[in-house]
């Protein structure tokens, strides 16, 4: 049993050239073949990709107030976290933000603004997932289950008073 299912697995697997290794090490188009890489999406490393993110983020302005969600302090660097992909899989985004006041009404709306900017910023699919710094929130896990649902977001995004506030707090500035 075990070795049907060892032979399963090595079958599945992608197939690399024959002249593909040299001492040992594949070549870009091996790595390739097993998924993406930081650097094949255009980055040096993990954190050139979160500086990018934390890029888009900055810009974002806060919906009640004429600030960024930077100068809020409501996103910060050290709140992006980036997993590099496992062959097969996809690259995996992580954000944390801080809502300035425990019962903010707009926590939603800021990370759904988040999500919005990031997804359309990005050249390349990540998966991301956006959540409320532990215990800073007094309904976090009702936002974290918000933000991270994708059929919630599609239905937000079809509300078009909704959909001019995103995007009015997302713009760039001219």
């Amino acid at each position: 049993m075990l070795s049907f299912f060892r032979k399963k697995t090595v079958e599945n697997l992608p197939v690399a050239p024959s002249n593909s290794f040299f001492n040992g090490n594949p070549t870009a188009a091996t790595k390739e073949a097993f998924g993406p890489t930081i650097q094949n999406l255009g980055y040096r490393n993990i954190s050139d990709l979160k500086e990018t993110i934390y890029g888009f983020l900055r810009t974002i302005r806060d919906p009640e107030k004429p600030n960024t969600l930077e100068d809020l302090h409501v996103v910060y660097e050290d709140g992006i976290f980036v997993t590099e992909p496992a062959p097969g899989q996809s690259l995996l985004v992580r954000i944390e933000f801080n809502p300035t006041v425990p019962h903010c009404s707009l926590a939603t709306l800021i990370g759904l603004c988040i999500r919005v900017k990031v997804q359309r910023s990005l050249s390349h699919y990540a998966k991301l997932d956006i959540y409320i710094k532990k215990g800073a929130h007094a309904t976090e896990d009702e936002i974290n289950k918000q933000i991270n649902d994708k059929e919630r977001i599609a239905a937000a995004m079809e509300n078009p008073n909704l959909k001019e506030l995103v995007e009015n707090c997302i713009k760039d500035e001219d």
